[in-house]
């Protein structure tokens, strides 16, 4: 039985169709995206979305789609779908889509008239290239196919219009051409697997929307450029593939390559499965450097978001090379004690206070995933942020007498709690924040294991005493006991924050925790009562004024609801956690609810991968990037989690 299927009267109901995605990646920085319906909605969608050096490593957006038109007894059928001012869409080619599968590869059946047409496609992997396989499953008498690229050549988070500087010559290549619209980009080869007659015919398409664009407040019209368009006779029976790619290839591979590529992919045929693949998806080697990107379509990689992701995205697939090439890759860009938080080409943003500290408890997740040789491996990186940390960093960032971590940078937003808007930061948690000084005694605890196993005597003298002191000073500063949980933050000038936030559960799952069982349980409850939804934890308790339930709107509006109330499936990870490490084998029936729960949203925004974010109020519509890595990364290794204490506790 196929797992994941869309009926057509699902598909033709644009409603629906429209607002589910799938996306697929060469694993090297490139993608494909658009919705089941064939419909690119997004500035972001497109069949040929790649890196350029040559323009300083950002994506670019090449092919944005493919018109194709079947031809017989003198009748044209296109089965595109484009949408166009005034809820207008043309051609309507949906309506002829039969059913969609997504097992393996997207398999989509075209019915037209007599002619029942297969198409697939996939990347292939880490190359610039997406092949298109066209298959004849029943027609009576001959036909052919019209293809039509349409080009975009422009930046993903930019649009293109209709100018006099994009060249609209063409050069000939075997079996197909190749275009290039502005110097400085590759050259886009478009090739067949047999004869294609291609009729050079330049023309801009004008005033294609995209409404996902719209809806965010951002332009959403842009013009296309077609060199043309290609004409291939087809029997039934006969299969003919197409390539898009960065460089010319020999077309009489294509068939051998796509049937090569299919066989070695994991198919979509379960829960688990579904995120394995996603987890894939995540993975971006560029020359040396392997990265994780933090979420697609528009995300680039994060600091954070890679330490946080990184246990789920490898260990819990059991790659621990793959663990070992990102970190060189992040420690290479570390600087003064800070690992990037984003950025591209070596221009990179240092500006979170966290990603260091979740960079020790990834490590320690390497360790007990049987990661070897730890402490030469990484000894000097570790140093470095505990250095920095201890006698001080940019954006005031330093360890007081008390032993903890206070940051004062006006106006930044340092945590993960990061939006901010035209007056300054959204969440403002400057001074003393609950996570942050959570995972300093986290990490200092655990260099101090690792010291001991280098018995380096040094170290240990000079560190040793600070356990005990930022434990101290933390209960003291952070605990209420009447409210029965952490404050959020603490600052000079306004005390103690007691906003009902999930960063205190961070304190509760970490491996080492300043808290008693009995503290834990009571954070755990209070989180359980008012942040806890079936997509993930809300970001603040609907009780505070400032919650806002729905995100939606303008850039603005959407970073006032991002850490408001908004919620975060990847809040599942440190929650699951820590309710397993005090209920433990008593805990197991809830934590695989929660985390099996998300299997409902297989089918929803991004086919077979987990989105973003969440709306805080029912029924918690997907909202953000409609894959995102610590999602997928943190309830993969939770469910590690669960089949660990089933059977060890």
């Amino acid at each position: 039985m196929t797992y994941i299927k869309f009926e057509k009267s699902r598909i033709v109901n644009l409603e629906y169709s429209l607002s589910r995605e799938i996306i697929r990646t060469n694993r090297a920085g490139s993608y494909i995206s658009t919705t089941i319906a064939e419909c690119n909605t997004r500035k972001y969608h497109g069949l040929l979305v790649c890196p350029v050096d040559e323009l300083g490593g950002g994506r670019y957006l090449l092919l944005s789609s493919l018109d194709v038109t079947v031809a017989y007894q003198d009748k044209s059928f296109n089965i595109g779908l484009r949408k166009y001012k005034g809820d207008y869409f043309n051609p309507r080619g949906h309506k002829y889509l039969e059913e969609l599968e997504t097992e393996i590869i997207p398999v989509r059946v075209y019915r037209v008239g007599n002619v029942l047409l297969k198409m697939e496609r996939l990347f292939v992997h880490y190359e610039e290239q997406v092949l298109v396989r066209y298959t004849v499953l029943e027609a009576t008498e001959p036909m052919k196919l019209q293809i039509r690229p349409l080009l975009a050549f422009r930046s993903i988070h930019e649009l293109t219009h209709a100018n006099l500087a994009a060249n609209t010559k063409i050069d000939w290549i075997k079996n197909g051409i190749r275009s290039r619209m502005y110097e400085g980009f590759p050259y886009l080869n478009l090739q067949f697997s047999t004869k294609a007659d291609f009729v050079h015919m330049p023309d801009w398409y004008l005033g294609v929307e995209y409404p996902e664009e719209q809806k965010r407040g951002y332009d959403y019209s842009e013009d296309l450029f077609t060199p043309g368009f290609f004409e291939i006779q087809a029997s039934k029976g006969d299969s003919i593939v197409f390539s898009a790619s960065t460089k010319e290839e020999d077309p009489a591979g294509f068939a051998q390559k796509f049937t090569d590529t299919v066989a070695g992919k994991i198919p979509r045929n379960s829960f688990l499965n579904c995120l394995r693949n996603a987890a894939q998806q995540f993975v971006e080697k560029r020359g040396e450097d392997v990265l994780i990107i933090a979420g697609y379509p528009w995300f680039g990689a994060w600091g954070r978001d890679t330490f946080i992701s990184l246990p789920g995205l490898a260990l819990a697939r059991h790659k621990l090379k793959l663990y070992e090439m990102v970190f060189d890759t992040q420690i290479r860009r570390m600087k003064d004690g800070l690992f990037p938080n984003m950025g591209t080409g070596g221009h990179y943003a240092f500006n979170s206070i966290d990603a260091p500290l979740w960079f020790f408890w990834a490590l320690q997740q390497y360790v007990l995933s049987g990661g070897k040789d730890c402490c030469n491996k990484y000894s000097n990186a570790v140093k470095s942020v505990l250095n920095a940390y201890r006698y001080g960093t940019e954006f005031n960032i330093r360890m007081r007498e008390d032993g903890l971590i206070y940051s004062d940078a006006p106006g930044k937003a340092l945590t993960w709690m990061d939006a901010v808007v035209h007056d300054g930061p959204v969440t403002p948690r400057s001074g003393y924040a609950v996570e942050i000084n959570a995972l300093w005694y986290n990490a200092v605890c655990f260099a101090l294991e690792m010291a001991k196993v280098e018995n380096d005597r040094k170290f240990i003298s000079e560190w040793k005493h600070l356990p005990e002191l930022i434990k101290e000073s933390f209960l003291e500063l952070f605990w209420d006991e009447k409210a029965g949980y952490l404050a959020d933050y603490v600052n000079d000038e306004e005390g103690r924050n007691m906003f009902v936030r999930p960063n205190m559960v961070i304190a509760v799952s970490l491996p080492y925790s300043m808290l008693t069982k009995e503290q834990m349980k009571k954070v755990l409850d209070v989180a359980d009562r008012e942040l806890v939804t079936p997509r993930g934890l809300r970001t603040l308790s609907p009780a505070n004024r400032y919650y806002q339930g729905i995100y939606s709107g303008n850039q603005e509006e959407r970073d006032r609801a991002y850490h408001q109330g908004t919620v975060w499936p990847w809040l599942f990870g440190p929650f699951c956690e820590g309710w397993l490490k005090v209920y433990g084998k008593q805990g197991i029936n809830k934590v695989r609810k929660l985390i099996y729960g998300l299997e409902e949203v297989m089918d929803e925004a991004g086919i077979t991968t987990l989105s973003e974010i969440h709306d805080g109020d029912p029924p918690h519509a997907p909202r953000g990037t409609i894959s995102q890595a610590w999602s997928v990364g943190e309830v993969l290794r939770i469910i590690d989690l669960i089949e660990e204490y089933s059977k060890n506790n």
